[in-house]
């Protein structure tokens, strides 16, 4: 095969998890192996192995003896400005066959998707391959015997952690409902009662703010597996990003192209979930399934069938899990934004008498349920003791000491710009659609932008007054707050009144 050599140069271009390299169209190892802009190519510096989607570029900028790689890219790479690194034709993929046989109505077993999950963990797929697969995936194209081998594949292909203890427990929303941030109330409840929790989260993928997007302005969360170690060695839990090591890296590929298809995939989620609980060390999962019109799980029915495939999938790879389907009509708390849901956690933590009792009653709901299953309560009793724990303090100093062994407590920003929309009429509040309202905070800033976002004032079937505070949207710079407040007036009304004198 052969082989050109070039000059490493950081190009400093955000192409997020996607790596891009960046050629002169002009250039030798262009004209001598044909490569053409979109093109798959693999560079190697120091023994490391990157594939990259090539760019073409027609300017000065860039030298003829030089190959630019994006953040991502140089990230991957490892290489220094002014390495030499090797460009080539990138090695024909045999898992490509197991992906043509699945679009074309085959099944895939455990080998076939170990295949598949090598490949996507180490970058080797397209973009286009990746939609492919997460495609045919999608809807019920992936049977029970395909979502479990799959899932064990995601566990293989990346680190397993092993805690040596017994029972180590794991908590996971499955998301679709602004505000509902009780992981970072639920962590330093169970820890405070002795039961081991490493909690690792996500950031957000279609929301303005993921837990690990919260929890970042309140302490640290880019822990990998040896600092989660520690952490969780001193205080019983920790509460990090799991992008930060590499725990189903599979899954990370994955949800990138997931997000812009905006494909369910009853499959995919189950192997998500349950892959990066057993990869974490976990045991025993309770999962929070929000029911509601706009959220992912909108009919009782649905929730039942996933909460099947969750519990039968988790089973057969040793994970015990336990469901609970809770409300997802409306927000949860007051805050929709990174630092705006961290302010309604503190509250909760410090037990103000303004903190939302909503949140709150969800996380003892759910601690509840984690304690009972961690054989630290008996059945039903978990809920009294997760208040206990709450009203005492217990549970503000775990929290505190968690985030001091992750970095530091932190205070969480403040946006420079709000404005509040208030209420049209008198009357009740008969429908607030959550994702009106999540699409209004992202436009605003979050979780780009850590205090932007939107505070609710009021609540389903409340009585409200003409002019009485219905939201606030918080952002960083007035452009985006007016992007934002345009994009509510231009919707049916996020936060519906109904007229009464």
């Amino acid at each position: 095969m052969t082989t050109h050599r070039l000059l490493a140069r950081r190009a400093s271009i955000d192409t997020y998890q996607q790596a891009v390299v960046y050629l002169r169209s002009d250039c030798h190892v262009c004209q001598a192996e044909g490569f053409q802009s979109q093109a798959q190519v693999e560079v190697i510096a120091g023994g490391r192995h990157l594939l990259a989607i090539l760019h073409h570029v027609g300017s000065d900028w860039l030298r003829h003896n030089e190959i630019a790689l994006s953040e991502a890219a140089w990230a991957l790479l490892g290489a220094a400005s002014g390495d030499e690194v090797e460009v080539r034709h990138p090695p024909v993929l045999d898992s490509l066959a197991h992906l043509r046989a699945k679009v074309h109505g085959g099944r895939l077993d455990y080998a076939a998707l170990r295949a598949l999950t090598e490949d996507v963990s180490h970058g080797r797929l397209s973009d286009i391959h990746l939609a492919s697969f997460v495609t045919v995936c999608a809807g019920g194209g992936l049977d029970f015997n395909e979502t479990m081998a799959l899932t064990r594949a995601m566990v293989d292909v990346g680190e397993r952690i092993d805690w040596g203890v017994s029972p180590v427990m794991d908590k996971h929303c499955i998301g679709g409902l602004p505000g509902n941030r009780t992981t970072l109330l639920v962590v330093p409840i169970v820890a405070a009662c002795g039961v081991l929790m490493p909690k690792t989260s996500s950031r957000a993928i279609t929301s303005a703010a993921g837990t690990a997007d919260a929890m970042e302005t309140l302490a640290p969360v880019e822990l990998d597996v040896a600092a989660m170690r520690r952490v969780v060695e001193r205080e019983g839990a920790c509460i990090a990003w799991g992008g930060a090591a590499r725990i189903s890296p599979a899954d990370d590929m994955l949800i990138r192209v997931e997000r812009p298809l905006n494909l369910d995939s009853e499959g995919l989620l189950v192997a998500s979930i349950l892959s990066k609980k057993i990869a974490m060390g976990s045991q025993r999962v309770l999962i929070d399934l929000p029911v509601g019109p706009v959220t992912k799980v909108r009919s009782l029915a649905a929730a039942e069938q996933l909460s099947r495939s969750l519990v039968s999938v988790g089973a057969a790879l040793g994970l015990q899990v336990r469901t609970q389907m809770t409300d997802g009509t409306q927000p949860v708390g007051r805050g929709i934004g990174p630092a705006l849901e961290a302010m309604d956690v503190m509250a909760v933590l410090e037990r103000r008498a303004d903190a939302p009792s909503d949140l709150r009653e969800r996380a003892l709901l759910i601690a509840g349920g984690i304690l009972e299953m961690a054989g630290r309560s008996e059945s039903g009793a978990g809920q009294v003791l997760a208040r206990e724990v709450l009203a005492d303090g217990r549970a503000l100093a775990k929290f505190i000491a968690i985030c001091e062994a992750q970095g530091g407590l932190r205070v969480p920003p403040r946006a420079a710009h709000t404005h509040t929309v208030s209420a049209p009429v008198s009357g009740i509040v008969s429908t607030i659609d959550t994702r009106l309202v999540t699409r209004a905070a992202k436009l605003a800033g979050a979780p780009r932008d850590p205090a932007a976002g939107a505070t609710m004032h009021a609540r389903l079937h409340d009585r409200v007054e003409l002019g009485q505070p219905l939201f606030t949207l918080h952002a960083e710079s007035l452009g985006a707050l007016r992007y934002a407040l345009s994009f509510v007036r231009s919707q049916l009304p996020v936060v519906q009144v109904d007229a009464q004198p």
